[in-house]
């Protein structure tokens, strides 16, 4: 993003007075598709990080991944590391007679703090497995097998035919091209796209009828707590919203759409997730959306001083 891309959106206030602001854009889409409002540059090219990652499973199915709904919801999870998870995980590869060695995202311990105080407490390793895209990471070797494509680390490459595959699906999915691929965080490729683009991608998987794109609203849908955890604002988003799909992103991105078209795709310029919850309820609200059945924890972005709460992030561009 550029600096004439953003605009302040929200600012975090402690004991009343402001601390911090955070500047960004956001993009929210009317049923038809078509531009509802933007705050800041709807053309901005961002790296929607986990937030691709519904788009990535439409491309794997589309090749021939075949998976449960609960299953292929791990697929487009960035997951807690709790046991459910993991043995999700193990269950793709086995089904494509591999096993957890075959994994070559970053190692590391479960997202979630308490999970990851279990480990460490327990004297368990950084591993694949637990890492929070290792559901990506095993649908696209149970991808490449089916295809019969290789299974080793190269599976990583932007060169190999499963991620020319994923980065050929985005025109037709996002209406535009990967404006740059780079290195994610577990070590797939980062595709940057525009953020309406990005809007609009999970827009097509939120109002697909039919074929790989509805297979993958589905699984999400069914199986939230697979997508995210319990807590997680993603979860209860899906949750409290009937039909919507919905994915967080590192660095402030977080994208929702829902089957009647509309949708939203935010990112917050410093790359601070405490600024993404509030402002997705605003921007879902403004699109009217009835945001009332959702656990309030889904927005909370608590300030702590001393162990208690003395501010929140409020959010101060004009969405109402």
């Amino acid at each position: 993003m550029e600096a004439g891309d953003v605009v302040a959106l929200a600012s975090t206030v402690r004991s009343g007075a402001e601390e911090s602001v955070h500047h960004g854009a956001l993009v929210g889409l009317a049923p038809d598709g078509s531009v509802a409002f933007a705050l800041g540059n709807p053309d901005a090219i961002v790296f929607p990080r986990s937030s691709m990652k519904p788009l990535q499973a439409t491309a794997m199915v589309r090749e021939g991944l075949r998976l449960p709904a609960r299953l292929l919801a791990l697929v487009c999870a960035s997951h807690d590391g709790r046991a459910e998870h993991l043995a999700a995980a193990r269950e793709i590869l086995a089904g494509a007679g591999l096993d957890e060695a075959a994994l070559a995202n970053t190692p590391d311990h479960p997202l979630d703090d308490e999970e990851a105080r279990r480990a460490v407490a327990a004297g368990v390793a950084r591993s694949s497995l637990q890492m929070n895209c290792s559901g990506k990471h095993a649908g696209m070797l149970a991808t490449c097998a089916a295809r019969g494509w290789p299974t080793d680390a190269s599976y990583l490459s932007p060169a190999h035919p499963l991620q020319r595959a994923i980065t050929d699906a985005l025109p037709g999915l996002a209406g535009a091209p990967a404006a740059h691929v780079a290195v994610d965080g577990c070590g797939a490729p980062a595709h940057a796209l525009p953020l309406v683009a990005l809007a609009r991608g999970v827009r097509a998987v939120a109002t697909a009828r039919d074929g790989a794109g509805r297979e993958v609203a589905d699984a999400m849908r069914a199986h939230p707590g697979m997508v995210g955890g319990p807590t997680r604002d993603v979860t209860l988003l899906m949750r409290g919203i009937p039909g919507a799909v919905a994915k967080d992103g590192a660095e402030g991105v977080y994208v929702a759409a829902l089957p009647d078209g509309r949708a939203v795709a935010l990112k917050v310029a410093d790359g601070a997730n405490r600024a993404r919850p509030p402002l997705m309820r605003a921007a879902l609200a403004a699109l009217g959306i009835d945001v009332s059945g959702v656990d309030p924890a889904a927005w909370a972005s608590p300030v702590m001083g001393h162990g208690r709460v003395v501010g929140e992030v409020r959010v101060t561009a004009g969405l109402g």
